[in-house]
């Protein structure tokens, strides 16, 4: 990003702890003005050992000083550790709120691993360049400018051979800056593909070790970390070219004021003791330099950052925000919902195809309207329209005869339930993940869902009954057990629209059969979508919608749409009929 824009980022996390940063700072500036008074305690005691004078309260004052400076600085150093721990936990809370309203087709453009190094890795970048580097910069600037007088004062000549010296290898330094920046932002991507790499070799753990993967996988994540070392390095090489040039700056000069400061000792244009002086005054200065040099690696670096979260928090986000959860969202509304769509037309991007071609159709409520088709003709589209995880390209969605457009989301998803295809089970207990949509939930609502989706039996056998941690997605859980879950915890949500993508495909027969009259007695009150592919789910629903290749052929009836359309009476001779088959001799 431009410079202008990276400081104002920078500033906006600065800004809320500038009062705690500024007497980090004040505490810096005292330390380092107790340090300047050293060499001048230092010249009077050169002097004094030349008069025969006493030097106690010469070395008690120096002892002061140094004490003193210490104290004040261990002080301030804390008190700017603490903010860089606020400024990181500040930005954590912000880019962790925005990622968690992400908009759904920007999380399936975006590794989610990348995203998560964002929150982690790249904030903790952050406590450096906003706290310690703003005092870096302010401390040893103001020490930078108070030496230089001091030693201006005490000659000139000195001072102008050692400002020739730090500026010409200070001209050198601020070339490899840039590639500091460059380098850390390269590791940070690299630490980004480490997070992603995990997360997908996590996310399918069995099917990594029955493929016998685990060494490809390995090696995936091995390469990005090699990646990562490989650009650290880099960041070190050339902030260790930065550091070292301030040593070789200080050293060249003192090489170069001694020799030129004993001519002048020689000649009598100034003291030895302004001499000593001037040299401790000269090392003084590593101090200010370094701090200077400091600030400028941690921008680069910070700056790295910064870009890497402002284009996490560009993200397009929605508006959720809503009632603390529990409370009941908008206006409480009775009965079933109804559904309209009004040639509507859909892609998920504008360089892919239309998914829906002018899809069109009217579900009055209550009743189980079941979706069929083939795979791919934008069934399950529907419901994420429904939902508004996606916005229609053309056309309306109308729920309740209200575009969902219109409606704030929160509301709209209050009175939805929604089974995914795959039935997502959280890390977690069994009760968290019941209460995930209904915290408010009862104790009674509870068990009285757990009865009527099959789970009791379950949920008796389990060692801790509700409170049984059912492992990473639902890892403890058998494939039926985590959709009866799914399944369970949408009722609880008491909906008025209820949306099933493919419920019960991973039910045995008994349990299907049982959930089939679940959700026909849920039907005799709530607006039921289901996508099926089962005859024994297709045939009791009211109304059916066969779509085909992103549009709708038909609605009717099983008896209607079998005489009707040919597309449904074959799908209803081969893989509906071949799958009643199977449940029927079970």
């Amino acid at each position: 990003m431009p410079a202008r824009e990276t400081w104002r980022v920078l500033y906006r996390h600065f800004r809320p702890h500038r009062g705690a940063v500024a007497l980090g700072a004040l505490f810096t500036l005292i330390g380092a003005a107790s340090g300047l008074a050293q060499p001048l305690a230092a010249k009077s005691l050169v002097e004094r050992l030349g008069t025969d004078e006493s030097i106690t309260g010469i070395l008690l004052l120096l002892t002061g000083l140094v004490l003193l400076g210490t104290a004040i600085e261990s002080v301030g150093a804390y008190v700017l550790e603490r903010t860089a721990e606020s400024v990181v936990l500040a930005a954590r809370r912000t880019l962790i709120g925005r990622l968690l309203r992400l908009r759904l087709a920007e999380v399936e453009r975006t590794q989610p691993g990348d995203l998560m190094s964002r929150v982690t890795s790249d904030t903790t970048l952050l406590r450096a360049v906003t706290t310690q580097s703003v005092v870096s910069a302010a401390s040893g600037g103001l020490t930078f400018i108070a030496t230089i007088v001091m030693m201006a004062l005490m000659d000139p000549v000195l001072l102008g051979v050692t400002l020739g010296v730090i500026v010409l290898i200070g001209g050198a330094t601020a070339l490899v800056m840039p590639k500091i920046a460059q380098a850390t932002q390269r590791a940070q991507e690299a630490v980004g593909t480490i997070s992603t790499a995990l997360e997908r070799a996590f996310g399918a753990f069995r099917t990594l070790k029955a493929s016998g993967a685990e060494r490809r996988e390995a090696a995936a994540v091995q390469e990005a970390a090699q990646e990562a070392w490989r650009h650290g390095v880099r960041s070190a090489k050339w902030q260790s070219v930065a550091w070292s040039s301030v040593g070789l700056a200080v050293q060249v000069s003192f090489l170069a004021v001694l020799g030129i400061g004993g001519a002048r000792v020689a000649s009598g244009a100034i003291s030895i003791a302004t001499l000593v002086a001037f040299l401790l005054f000269l090392f003084y200065l590593i101090d200010p330099v370094s701090r200077l040099v400091e600030a400028a690696s941690q921008y680069q670096v910070g700056s790295a950052a910064v870009a890497r979260i402002v284009q996490a928090e560009r993200l397009e986000t929605e508006e959720v925000d809503g009632p603390e959860e529990g409370e009941p969202v908008g206006q409480a509304r009775a009965g079933a919902a109804s559904v309209v769509f009004e040639d509507v037309r859909f892609r998920y991007r504008e360089d892919l195809p239309y998914v829906h071609h002018g899809v069109s159709f009217h579900v009055p409520g209550p009743g189980m309207t079941a979706f069929v088709g083939p795979s791919g003709a934008g069934k399950t589209t529907v419901f994420g329209l429904i939902e508004r995880f996606y916005d229609a390209s053309g056309g309306r969605v109308l729920v309740d005869g209200r575009d969902v457009q219109e409606w704030p989301l929160a509301e709209l998803r209050a009175t939805i339930g929604y089974v995914e295809q795959d039935a997502p089970v959280l890390a977690g207990t069994l009760r968290e993940n019941l209460l995930f949509g209904a915290p408010g939930a009862t104790d009674s609502d509870v068990d009285d869902v757990l009865v009527r989706a099959r789970l009791d039996a379950v949920v008796a056998r389990l060692p801790e009954g509700l409170d049984t941690v059912v492992g990473h997605r639902g890892s403890k859980l058998s494939g039926g057990e985590r959709q009866r879950v799914a399944i369970a915890r949408a009722l609880l949500r008491k909906p008025r629209l209820l949306l099933l993508d493919e419920a019960t495909s991973q039910l045995d027969a008994v349990n299907e059969l049982a959930l089939r009259d679940v959700v026909a007695e849920v039907a005799r009150e709530v607006t039921v979508l289901v996508v099926a592919h089962r005859l024994s789910t297709v045939t009791l629903a009211d109304r059916i919608v066969v779509m085909d290749v992103g549009g709708v052929r038909a609605t009717g009836t099983h008896a209607e749409l079998v005489a009707a359309d040919p597309l449904y009476g074959e799908l209803a001779a081969t893989q509906f009929l071949a799958t009643s088959a199977g449940v029927s001799a079970t």
